[in-house]
């Protein structure tokens, strides 16, 4: 089997950091795979680490003439069988060709950009009901859902800010609006003694500083930036808070599970299908920073609670989310477009 990974993304991100590991996996089990990326020397490097050879391009915007023309010689010379265009770009930038061209898609995109794509793939079963929606015939939509790094057995870390024995609270993600990380500081004044630990960059850096300082929890509120080891900071943590208001997926929530560590989070669309409420994580309703606070201090006050929606969680990863059972659904899914 012969497969081209078309991804133009950001240098950081779920989809992302998805899109590399399964290149990798897929190429480990035996795929020829391609990956056609923007350019970009650390996600080139990463690849190249897996036993990939990356082809880099320019990925521009509207005035962009040489990108398409360029993927389109890279796919003559591979001649995969399935492409796999990842996201708005790559899907609108990919020409025809004599391969069976899909569009995988992690949120709800506009579909405009996907027309000269036979099939599409959705990471969750929203996204895939949505596109049939919108007018895609089910037998050409696809559910391959993401897998998570394996978390299990990580050495703990905690950040030099947080002192030995305070209880730790740690939410993962892009510093931004969607994210919701301004709820979940508003929740901290009424988390007692506990610190937070929001690992991520982003462009609300500045005004989630000036809200934890105006709701007088700046010094239990630290932002180190990216981490080099979030399996460390999960494996580390007493609970992994999810608060966004928009998360089509939640990829932090699956590494929770991985983590075996108790996830709580808001009720945006990615949460709600992967979490059982009270069973494998607890569910709050969007914007409502009380009761955050109010579930958050449930799993740090209940060590037996904390201990059943961390196993429960981890029996979920193991049969839905670990790299075994989902790299099977993808080949499986692969070869039968291989064959369309």
């Amino acid at each position: 089997m012969k497969v081209a990974q078309i991804m133009a993304g950001a240098p950081a991100g779920g989809a992302e950091l998805f899109y590399e590991r399964l290149s990798i996996a897929l190429a480990q089990d035996g795929v020829a795979v391609l990956p056609l990326i923007r350019r970009d020397a650390r996600r080139a490097a990463r690849l190249r680490a897996g036993g990939l050879a990356p082809v880099e391009l320019r990925f521009g915007g509207r005035l962009d003439l040489l990108t398409r023309p360029a993927i389109g010689r890279a796919l003559r010379r591979f001649s995969p069988r399935v492409a796999v265009a990842w996201m708005n770009r790559a899907a609108r930038m990919t020409p025809p060709g004599d391969y069976t061209l899909a569009g995988r898609l992690g949120g709800f995109y506009d579909l405009a950009n996907y027309r000269a794509c036979d099939h599409l793939i959705g990471n969750t079963r929203g996204i895939v009901d949505w596109i049939v929606g919108q007018g895609w015939a089910p037998s050409r939509v696809h559910f391959l859902p993401n897998f998570a790094a394996e978390l299990a057995g990580a050495l703990p870390v905690r950040p030099v800010q947080v002192p030995a024995g305070a209880r730790l609270v740690l939410a993962l993600g892009r510093l931004h609006a969607n994210k919701a990380f301004d709820v979940l500081i508003r929740a901290m004044p009424h988390v007692d003694g506990a610190h937070l630990v929001i690992a991520g960059e982003g462009p609300e850096r500045a005004s989630l500083q000036a809200l934890a300082r105006a709701e007088g929890v700046a010094d239990r509120v630290h932002m180190p930036g990216w981490a080099d080891d979030t399996a460390g900071l999960i494996a580390g943590c007493d609970v992994l808070v999810c608060p966004s208001r928009h998360e089509p997926l939640g990829n932090v929530v699956i590494e929770g599970f991985s983590g075996g560590r108790p996830v709580v989070a808001a009720r945006a669309q990615g949460p709600v299908e992967l979490i059982r409420d009270g069973i494998d994580g607890m569910l709050v309703p969007l914007e409502d920073a009380r009761a955050l606070a109010a579930a958050i201090m449930a799993v740090l006050d209940d060590s037996a609670l904390a201990a059943r929606l961390a196993a429960s969680g981890r029996a979920r990863y193991e049969t839905d989310f670990a790299s075994a059972p989902v790299l099977a659904r993808w080949r499986h899914v692969l070869t039968s477009l291989e064959k369309a």
